[in-house]
């Protein structure tokens, strides 16, 4: 699907609940093909439901949106010359063009009361479609009755007998017959328009050049396009994104797990992980690159390179890409993002960190960068560095050796002479006091790291020894070994 014109993309989420998976791997890659062509990405909010829309949700799908990175051109809040961005803003519009279809006689009035003697039933076409006999109606007789308040739907007069070619971006020819489409309605018995027919409004009126949409859209392509043949109007390319599958192999549904960004946000995975990760749902750069950024997305994006089959959503994936990119964020950066968890827990003050603070703050996030996967999982990692902690099965296997008590009490007044804490060269450090004590440095350092962190896990010693600072290092140490040599006169 290469451009012949300046492109113009729409993303067109409802305001009706937070931004779900699909859509927001449907505006990525519309973002993504705006972008690469230097095009236009219009932010369009079909809000005609309104017992269901809510500023709650409108104010959560904007919100997803930026915190993805995907910004619009045109829309909510940046405006923009081919507004109104909110559908139910453009009611006249539709409502005007629903009386010009009836005019025209390509829509036309269908009767749901009760018949009139000798009207006749329901029609059927080939493949038993609504073929309705009111299609054929007199149009006088028609109005007639609707102003006499017979109540009726307006249908779409489907042409039989034509062929709808749809050159798929994504999968190519994909051929209909006219005679395989019902006449679906375009407008509902309380007049207002239905979203085949305003979304082809919409599009013309804002001059959508691409829609890239999800497979499950794919039914509606054929109604659209013989609207726009209604409407004299040349139709957008088409591309359908294919479906996000749950690991049951179904679509993906609240059933299967978390299914709205904000679920992803409020556990605390990286933006541009989930980002990444939406982007190989059906998208790929090549047959080796898993890791890229926005700007490599947008360099290689390629309708091309969209697959046809369903992808699955594979949350051990995204896990995986999230922990890729806390890696390799740097630690100041970390410490920033893991603080709002932190802050939670009550380990730090709200505003801004004094200095000492600060340094543990940043201590913190170097403690965890190598070991957790969301910012979410930094408070469970780091709790034995704000809260005394009990020591676990194995950590009391450990104070439980013998000899551990004066071990521990020596490594403690070893620790009290240093001037630099933690010793700058700790495994220099850990040897000679071995060595001094004539024992191998295992014998020390378990028991050590027991009395420290409740746990035989987690980061260096000597990083666990920089957060908790001097003084509650040789105080965990002293009364883990008071502990120690309790157990031991007990015996």
């Amino acid at each position: 699907m290469a451009p012949e014109s300046p492109v113009r993309v729409r993303f067109a989420p409802s305001p009706t609940g937070r931004l779900h998976i699909g859509g927001a791997r449907t505006a990525l890659f519309n973002w993504a093909f705006a972008r690469r062509h230097r095009g236009v990405f219009v932010l369009r909010i079909e809000d005609t439901d309104a017992e269901r829309n809510s500023e709650e949700s409108l104010r959560s799908i904007l919100d997803s949106l930026r915190w993805l990175g995907l910004d619009w051109d045109e829309g909510p809040e940046a405006g923009g010359e081919r507004g109104p961005y909110f559908q139910s803003q453009r009611r006249e519009l539709h409502l005007q063009t629903l009386e010009r279809g009836l005019d025209e006689g390509w829509l036309y009035r269908h009767f749901t009361g009760p018949r009139e003697p000798g009207a006749g039933g329901e029609a059927r076409g080939p493949r038993e479609l609504a073929r309705f006999p009111d299609r054929d109606l007199d149009p006088a007789e028609s109005r007639r009755r609707a102003e006499a308040g017979a109540p009726f739907v307006i249908r779409f007069k489907v042409p039989l007998g034509e062929e709808i070619l749809v050159e798929d971006g994504i999968r190519g020819a994909v051929r209909y017959r006219s005679d395989e489409v019902e006449d679906w309605v375009a407008g509902r018995s309380d007049a207002s328009p239905t979203y085949n027919f305003v979304c082809v409004l919409d599009d013309a009126a804002m001059g959508i050049t691409h829609v890239l949409r999800g497979e499950e859209h794919l039914v509606n392509t054929p109604k659209q396009v013989l609207l726009y043949r209604a409407l004299g109007l040349e139709p957008p390319a088409f591309a359908h994104l294919p479906l996000i599958l749950g690991q049951d192999g179904r679509k993906l549904s609240k059933r299967t797990g978390d299914t709205a960004v904000e679920d992803y946000r409020e556990r605390g995975f990286p933006p541009e992980a989930l980002l990444n990760f939406l982007a190989l749902l059906g998208f790929s750069i090549d047959d080796h690159t898993t890791v890229f950024g926005r700007e490599e997305l947008v360099r290689h994006f390629d309708l091309a390179r969209v697959n046809k089959a369903g992808a699955v959503f594979d949350e051990d994936k995204l896990r995986w890409l999230s922990g890729e990119y806390i890696r390799s964020t740097p630690v100041p950066e970390l410490a920033e993002r893991i603080l709002p968890w932190l802050r939670r827990e009550g380990w730090f003050p709200e505003g801004e960190l004094p200095d000492p603070e600060r340094d543990r703050l940043e201590r913190a996030a170097a403690a965890v960068r190598e070991r957790i996967q969301t910012y979410g999982e930094a408070p469970e990692r780091l709790r034995w560095a704000f809260e005394t902690p009990d020591p676990d099965a194995r950590a009391l296997q450990a104070l439980g050796q013998e000899g551990a008590a004066g071990l521990l009490e020596a490594a403690a007044a070893a620790l009290e002479r240093e001037a630099a804490f933690p010793p700058a060269d700790f495994d220099a450090w850990a040897r000679d006091l071995a060595a001094g004590l004539e024992v191998a440095a295992g014998r020390i350092l378990k028991p050590l790291r027991a009395a420290l962190t409740g746990t035989l896990g987690g980061p260096p010693l000597a990083e666990i020894l920089g957060l908790l600072g001097r003084e509650e290092a040789l105080e965990r140490i002293r009364r883990a070994a008071a502990r120690a040599g309790g157990a031991a006169a007990a015996s």
